[in-house]
């Protein structure tokens, strides 16, 4: 989804390592380089991770990059803008849920808007019509959700095959998944058809970016997608959320145990 003004100006500042580190949450990059002599009080569990990152590392490099590549050799521009178009808008219902369950009403109604718009005049989302029509807002997941709840602060946390995530976000996939149109498919061909097509595109888009990747790469990625995240569970902006609540207390120290070195 298009993002409105204020966030779209805060993704602009972090630029292309943003857009690297958030296509990495389904690509899986490579890995390398040794641990940081300082630790990330955010990556308590950096030998953990690490190791998922090198797994990750090697579907990309023989599976994920060469499908990517062959991908984006014969499918032409406007079609694969289509295709992201394509996906993005099936996230809409998804941003409709939790914009509501954050209070966000209006955000709510634009991602609604944009969902009938772009699946009738834009034809199942290839164009993006409400993006033409000034019709923009922030895209919302279950992540963000639980972060609005009071979460805010999480571990980072590296999953197989998906790539960078933290324990709230983890915890908010289950959600994720029920709340995107492809999971009701019956057909698994087609459902698992879409899915495919989805990660290859997502990978797609991150080619470009690889360059901007120095010096260790586990540490670049972990810290441009950190960065990310934090910017769009407070919606870029500083203070208190006011749907915070200390009810919703969570203590990520409780999960040490299972991921000890």
């Amino acid at each position: 989804m298009t993002m409105s003004d204020g966030k779209a100006q805060g993704k602009r500042l972090l630029g292309g390592v943003v857009v690297l580190a958030a296509a990495a949450m389904l690509a899986g990059c490579a890995s390398g380089g040794g641990v940081d002599r300082e630790p990330n009080p955010a990556d308590p569990w950096e030998g953990f991770n690490r190791k998922v990152f090198a797994f990750n590392d090697v579907l990309d490099r023989y599976a994920l990059k060469p499908v990517a590549r062959g991908y984006r050799f014969i499918t032409p521009d406007p079609v694969e803008t289509g295709v992201g178009n394509f996906f993005s808008n099936l996230g809409e219902p998804r941003t409709v849920l939790n914009s509501l369950l954050q209070g966000k009403v209006r955000n709510a109604s634009i991602a609604t808007s944009r969902f009938i718009i772009n699946t009738t005049v834009g034809v199942a989302g290839l164009w993006d019509v409400a993006s033409r029509m000034e019709i923009t807002g922030q895209e919302e997941d279950f992540g963000q959700t639980l972060g609005a709840w009071g979460w805010e602060e999480s571990r980072y946390l590296v999953l197989p095959l998906l790539g960078p995530s933290t324990l709230r976000d983890t915890g908010g996939l289950p959600a994720d998944m029920y709340s995107y149109p492809t999971t009701y498919i019956d057909d698994d061909e087609t459902r698992l058809g879409l899915t495919a097509l989805r990660v290859i595109d997502t990978r797609a888009g991150l080619l470009d970016q690889e360059a901007l990747i120095q010096g260790d790469r586990y540490s670049f990625i972990r810290d441009a997608w950190l960065q990310q995240r934090r910017f769009e569970v407070s919606d870029g902006e500083l203070g208190d959320d006011p749907f915070a609540s200390d009810e919703f207390d969570f203590d990520d120290a409780d999960f040490d145990d299972a991921f000890a070195d």
